[in-house]
């Protein structure tokens, strides 16, 4: 059975790490990082690969029985077996970061039994962090934050994908909000709903579980919804890790305005 403030520890290690990272990165921006293109439009570069092999190298030191599941390393099949997985991206907004836009983030995740425990999100770029664990709530910057309690779709700003909004993925819905602001990294936009800064966040291309594992447990400890038009989302640590299903973050009434506008996206292939 679990206890009130499990997972205290291991707060506090994934917040020092992904700040440790987010400080890889910055070393990486400031001395010109080589990117190049691990298929097409999918960019990866020297300040990903060094990220994460410090965040691996601490994991195998303080964590060394728990499985990992990174978008930059060979997928261990051994995470399957594991009671205890931490997801992570070391760089969510590769392309962001790339192009020198402050809207990418390192994403630590934690889950058991496939269910996410805890979470952390780092901006390095503006020195932001939105962190939480089970039962202890969720911070950025170290105070307390939460989804808002913004009601009404059209006075909510959305923060949704630059490249859905400018494919024309969003125009169905865009005329229903208040504002809605194209930005980067998922992981990013899903902590920026998590804390407050942002209402909603709608995505409707398939992601990964390294993109969205943080950000969904950030979601729900501090407060929100993410769920998709056909329900829940269902656990982490599949063997294919994709999550194909259009995806909605925020407070319940602004979720259940979007669902019920009855719009059920199909997600590209």
């Amino acid at each position: 059975m679990e206890q009130p403030l499990q997972y205290v520890e291991e707060l506090e290690f994934a917040v020092r790490l992904a700040i440790e990272a987010g400080d890889v990165i910055t070393h990486w921006n400031r001395i010109g990082a080589k990117q190049w293109e691990k298929s097409e439009n999918n960019p990866v570069t020297e300040a990903d690969l060094a990220a994460d092999r410090h965040i691996r190298e601490a994991i195998a030191e303080f964590h060394p029985d728990d499985g990992v599941l990174t978008e930059e390393s060979e997928d261990d099949a051994r995470r399957l077996s594991c009671e205890r997985v931490w997801i992570i991206d070391p760089i969510d907004g590769t392309r962001e970061f790339t192009e020198g836009v402050p809207e990418y983030a390192v994403s630590i995740a934690l889950a058991v039994a496939g269910v996410p425990v805890l979470g952390v999100v780092h901006n390095p770029a503006i020195e932001i962090t939105v962190a939480g664990a089970k039962g202890l709530g969720v911070t950025r910057n170290g105070s307390p934050a939460s989804v808002s309690r913004c009601t009404s779709l059209s006075r909510a700003r959305v923060i949704a994908s630059r490249s859905e909004h400018e494919d024309g993925r969003l125009d169905a819905f865009e005329p229903h909000f208040g504002e809605l602001v194209p930005t980067g990294s998922i992981a990013w936009k899903l902590a920026c709903v998590a804390c407050g800064d942002a209402d909603l966040n709608l995505s409707l291309k398939p992601k990964h579980e390294w993109d969205v594992c943080a950000g969904d447990f950030l979601i729900h400890e501090a407060g929100g919804l993410y769920r998709g038009f056909g329900g829940l989302g269902g656990p982490y640590n599949q063997a294919e890790p994709v999550r194909e299903n259009a995806m909605i973050a925020g407070p319940r009434p602004l979720v259940e305005a979007v669902i019920a506008l009855g719009r059920d996206p199909e997600p590209p292939r």
